[in-house]
């Protein structure tokens, strides 16, 4: 096999491979549910791959919808491991996909300048990578994780590690605490209601705070 065919056969091989992993996964989780649980399981995985959905609002849709905390969590969590092994062997292919591109070269520009937005995250290295995708908020999975590995001089390996497991630690978190909450509120709606509206009043302060953050980055 001359090398040019060989070569071929890899660079084939990384764009195909976690793509057809990634469905052939979800499809085969999906399959041990009933048609219901089926087509959710499926729809939301799906939507988490558009913004601005992320981990903290589909994750929560999943458990509502009577998905195993889990199987939601895990499932989640497969999505940021295939988009990071995807972006580890077709990185610069991505930045030529419409839109993924545009907001790949975005995040490189912001990482580049080392701002506050992601600053903290090159001492930490591993630690840093792995705490970012943790959290449950849109912007931070493995995505955005894989682009700062790469900016911070991770090795690739490492970066997928490090993605997998803040990926599987922040989503099996959350989808516990969102089930927590779920009970909760079946056994006394007033205290549901009193967490929930806590927790929109802590989002809302973080998401001001976030878009404060942002327009300093952009100045």
């Amino acid at each position: 096999m001359n090398t040019e065919k060989k070569k071929w056969m890899i660079e084939t091989f990384h764009l195909v491979f976690p793509v057809l992993l990634g469905i052939g996964t979800v499809y085969l989780i999906g399959f041990f549910f009933a048609p219901d649980n089926q087509a959710q399981l499926w729809s939301l995985v799906s939507a988490y791959f558009f913004p601005p959905l992320g981990k903290e609002t589909v994750i929560p849709a999943g458990i509502l919808a009577g998905i195993h905390p889990l199987v939601m969590a895990l499932s989640i969590a497969f999505v940021d491991f295939i988009v990071a092994l995807f972006l580890i062997w077709n990185y610069d292919l991505a930045k030529g996909i419409p839109f993924v591109g545009a907001f790949m070269k975005k995040i490189e520009s912001i990482g580049q300048k080392s701002s506050s937005k992601y600053g903290w995250i090159r001492p930490l290295r591993f630690i840093g990578i792995m705490l970012f995708v943790m959290v449950p908020f849109q912007g931070s999975g493995g995505l955005v994780g894989s682009i700062l590995g790469r900016l911070i001089g991770m090795r690739p390996w490492t970066t997928l590690l490090s993605i997998t497991m803040g990926a599987i630690i922040g989503c099996t978190l959350l989808a516990y605490f969102a089930d927590t909450i779920k009970s909760v509120f079946l056994q006394n709606v007033l205290a549901g209601l009193l967490i929930i509206l806590v927790l929109l009043i802590i989002g809302v302060m973080i998401y001001v705070y976030r878009r404060s953050m942002n327009k300093k980055n952009i100045s």
